[in-house]
C-alpha cells in the first residue's frame, strides 16, 4: 500500500472578535493553537504541520510550538470567507512553496485544543478505510437534546422545532450528531475541485464530546478549561 503524504493545515487569522486574539490566547498555560499544534505533530501523520496566519504575533507563536510558517497567508484573511477556501489558499501555497503535491489535506481548527493525537490518528484511519474523499468530524448530542429544541416568543411562549417528538421518550428518539472543527479531512484532488470539504458523498466522523469542543465564546473556553483540568486530574490520579 503506497504511503500518503498528508498535510495538516492550522487557519489561524489574527481579527477574531468574540474572543479577541483568540488563538493565542492562553488556554491552560499555553497559547490556545500551541496545542493543536502538539496533537498534530504527536500523531505522525503528517508530512508538514503548517499554520497559515496573516498575523506575525501568531506565526512566531505556531513555529515556537513546532509548526511550519513558510509564508504568510494572502488570501481570505477576512472574517466573511469560508475557513475552506483559506485552507484551499493555504494548499496552493504549501505546493508550491515546497514543490510537491500532497495526496492528503486535513483542516485542524485551532479553536478545538482538546482534540487529541489519537483522535486524529483514528480520523486518518477511518478516512482510509472509508474510501469517501470527504470527512467531517462530529460529536453524538448527548445531555442536550435538539429533539425537543424550541423558538422562544417575546412572551416567553414556546415554539417546538420538532412537535412530534415531545411524544416521545428520550431513549426512543433518534441519535443525533453535530459537526465541530476538530478534523476535517479531504482527497487533495476533489478538494481543489469542489473547494469545499462538504463535497459529493462525505461522512461523518465521531469524536468524544470533550474532544469536539469548539471555543468560540467565553462560555465555550470556561468549559474547555474544565474538561482540560478533569484530564490533567485523571493522568495524575492514573496508577
Amino acid at each position: 500500500m503506497v504511503k500518503k503524504t498528508n498535510i495538516a493545515i492550522i487557519p489561524a487569522r489574527g481579527g477574531s472578535k468574540r474572543i479577541p486574539r483568540k488563538n493565542i490566547f492562553s488556554f491552560n498555560g499555553r497559547p490556545m493553537l500551541a496545542w493543536t499544534v502538539q496533537a498534530a505533530l504527536e500523531s505522525g501523520c503528517f508530512d508538514q504541520v503548517l499554520v497559515s496566519t496573516d498575523d506575525p504575533e501568531i506565526a512566531q507563536e505556531a513555529i515556537t510550538a513546532g509548526a511550519s510558517v513558510p509564508f504568510y497567508r494572502t488570501q481570505n484573511a477576512d472574517d466573511q470567507s469560508p475557513v475552506s477556501l483559506a485552507t484551499l489558499s493555504a494548499l496552493r501555497q504549501a505546493e508550491q512553496h515546497w514543490d510537491t503535491r500532497f495526496d492528503q489535506v486535513v483542516q485542524l481548527m485551532p479553536n478545538c485544543p482538546l482534540r487529541t493525537s489519537d483522535d486524529i490518528g483514528s480520523a486518518l484511519k477511518n478516512f482510509a478505510e472509508s474510501g469517501s474523499f470527504f470527512q467531517i468530524s462530529c460529536f453524538q448530542f448527548g445531555w442536550m437534546n435538539p429533539w425537543w429544541a424550541a423558538r422562544l416568543q417575546v412572551d416567553g411562549k414556546p415554539s417546538p422545532i420538532f412537535p412530534e417528538a415531545l411524544l416521545k421518550r428520550s431513549q426512543d428518539l433518534d441519535r443525533l450528531f453535530c459537526p465541530t472543527g476538530a478534523i476535517w479531512v479531504a482527497e487533495r484532488d476533489s478538494f481543489l475541485k469542489y473547494e469545499t470539504f462538504y463535497g459529493p458523498d462525505y461522512r461523518f466522523f465521531p469524536l468524544a464530546w470533550e474532544s469536539a469542543i469548539d471555543i468560540d465564546n467565553l462560555d465555550d473556553l470556561q468549559m474547555a478549561l474544565m474538561i482540560a483540568r478533569l484530564r490533567q486530574l485523571k493522568v495524575g490520579n492514573s496508577p
